[in-house]
């Protein structure tokens, strides 16, 4: 069979040049929409650079006045703890009011997700009402929220329990919406056609589809509540983030970086606690994949589960179903069911609520909101003000911009189709959960003894605690892409880096979005915060009028920060329907 001039023959002959993984890649059209958000992106970007420029982050600067740290230290002597009992119970109350708080949100979220998923919701007016609500329990900071029920309910742990939440609500009701639109519509749909409820849809054919994600995201979510717990203490809030408030106004540097350091290890003991959880109540689904998963699972090592076939002796009918025998399995799982409950129970109790705090704050409720309303920024000039918010978006961008480049490195290393060896993505999952388990109040204040006050310090510590969160969600990312487009790539002689970079980050682009824009988001509730301890921004400002109780100051720059919170939602919502 002859060729014809540059076309490769189709037999089974000689064949031409294979075509490079630059030609083979597809050329998707450059809308103007799409090159707008480019445009965007890239001004983002740039501004986020010149942010951080503005910060002046010098590290000659930082090793030179590494002599503060050593002064510091020296003050320091060494570390100090609370009396071995009132550890204990302070570990107890931290991790009770945590855990209530985050069911709370969990329980709360499942009608605002059901109502926010285009798939469940009843109307374009739920939907969008539900997902207001969201975005607005993630823009009010958890510390003014805190702020509001002390004032509200008797000092202690429901102040707190309620502020965290609330809080989660924003993103768990989310992630929960998320896995209600990706579920398979064919159950559901057959629940219908059958003449099903809206409940029995719900339960039936729903459910069992998002409750691996579900139990997923309420872990994580608890994770990151146990670390912002350790801000509530600075309102009143009981726990181990109130006694190292204490021990700092105090001057006690050696008992605040003491329960600094139990609070850390006490998130590491989190993460292992979760990971069992998520062992036992889904198996070897996807959303088993942390470096802690494989260590404490074996069976998880694998990439991918082996398929089920087949079903259990008992499930054959109805009435081998009623007998359902006895196994270890099931005998593990009702341990487990038992001892979840118990730690549910014990948590409540642990927490002391004072039930009858809700039968008497309406009475107080109308003082509390006009102590709140009409929103005044008080003694200070509006301009002051407005560019003390520009600093905080500053600092979040700067941080942001910061956190990026590692966080995609350290992701891309994490993810198993990336990582050249499971050695490379254990050491890189490792660092990431080290990363997560130090809260950045803390990362802060041991910067601000090091950098002296100012946003040089809150920008480090942002971009610091964000790269563990920004690294697991690109790594879990990276993980779901299809592998069709990376096994056509080497098929055709692409080395590792061209398949990563023509059909991993291709494919994961749309989450890598989405997640910068969540963790920019995550930055400016965060920026704030961190003006406690004179991280600069408006939560300087938030600091003072919540101490000198103008609570109309507060609600002022509360809005402002819904106000740009909103701007960024839609944003990323821009972004992700342009590039998908």
């Amino acid at each position: 069979m002859t060729v014809l001039a540059g076309r490769p023959s189709t037999g089974s002959g000689t064949r031409g040049p294979r075509p490079t993984v630059a030609e083979r890649a597809p050329k998707r059209p450059l809308s103007p929409e799409r090159l707008a958000a480019s445009l965007t992106l890239l001004a983002l970007l740039v501004i986020g650079i010149l942010a951080v420029n503005e910060v002046g982050i010098s590290i000659p600067a930082m090793v030179q006045s590494w002599g503060n740290a050593e002064n510091f230290m020296a003050r320091v002597g060494g570390l100090s703890f609370p009396e071995p009992g009132d550890l204990a119970w302070l570990i107890a109350l931290t991790v009770g009011l945590v855990l209530v708080g985050t069911l709370l949100a969990a329980v709360l979220s499942v009608p605002i997700a059901y109502l926010a998923a285009s798939n469940t919701t009843p109307g374009s007016g739920w939907r969008a009402a539900a997902r207001f609500i969201g975005v607005l329990t993630r823009a009010l900071p958890d510390v003014v929220l805190a702020m509001a029920f002390v004032l509200m309910f008797s000092l202690g742990t429901l102040p707190g329990i309620l502020a965290i939440g609330i809080h989660s609500i924003g993103m768990i009701s989310k992630m929960f919406a998320d896995a209600i639109e990706q579920v398979d519509e064919g159950p559901r749909l057959a629940i219908r056609a059958a003449g099903g409820s809206k409940m029995q849809e719900f339960t039936s054919g729903i459910l069992p589809q998002v409750l691996p994600s579900w139990v997923a995201t309420v872990l994580h979510r608890n994770d990151i509540n146990l670390r912002g717990s350790v801000v509530l203490g600075y309102v009143g809030v009981a726990g181990l983030g109130l006694e190292m408030s204490y021990a700092f106004k105090a001057l006690n540097y050696g008992k605040g970086l003491g329960i600094a350091l139990v609070i850390f290890l006490l998130c590491v003991v989190m993460e292992i606690v979760s990971s069992l959880v998520r062992g036992a109540m889904l198996g070897q689904q996807k959303q088993t994949r942390s470096w802690m998963d494989r260590l404490l699972h074996p069976r998880l090592r694998g990439r991918a589960a082996e398929p089920t076939t087949g079903r259990a002796a008992w499930a054959a009918s109805p009435q081998t179903a009623v007998r359902r025998p006895w196994t270890a399995q099931r005998v593990q799982h009702t341990i487990a069911g038992i001892v979840a409950v118990l730690v549910v129970v014990g948590s409540v109790v642990v927490s002391q609520i004072n039930w009858l705090d809700f039968f008497t704050f309406w009475a107080k409720l109308p003082e509390v909101a006009a102590k709140f309303w009409p929103p005044s920024f008080g003694s200070y000039d509006a301009t002051v003000m407005f560019e003390a918010m520009r600093d905080t978006v500053a600092i979040a961008l700067a941080a942001t911009v910061l956190t990026l480049l590692p966080s995609i490195v350290l992701g891309s290393l994490a993810a198993s189709n990336v990582a050249p060896t499971s050695g490379a993505r254990g050491v890189a999952r490792f660092l990431l959960v080290g990363i997560r388990g130090i809260p950045e109040l803390i990362l802060a204040i041991v910067l601000v003894v090091i950098t002296g006050l100012g946003p040089q310090a809150g920008v480090i510590a942002l971009a610091i605690g964000g790269i563990g969160l920004l690294g697991k969600l690109i790594a879990d990312s990276f993980e779901e892409v299809g592998r069709g487009p990376e096994r056509a790539l080497r098929a055709v002689g692409a080395t590792r880096l061209q398949t990563y970079a023509s059909a991993t980050v291709p494919q994961g682009m749309q989450a890598l979005i989405g997640h910068s824009f969540y963790m920019l988001d995550t930055n400016i509730r965060a920026a704030t915060i961190l003006g406690i301890v004179g991280g600069g921004g408006v939560g300087y400002y938030l600091l003072n009028a919540s101490q000198g109780s103008r609570y109309e100051t507060v609600t002022a720059i509360v809005l402002m920060i819904l106000a740009t919170v909103l701007v960024v939602e839609g944003l990323a919502m821009w972004m992700r329907k342009v590039f998908r």
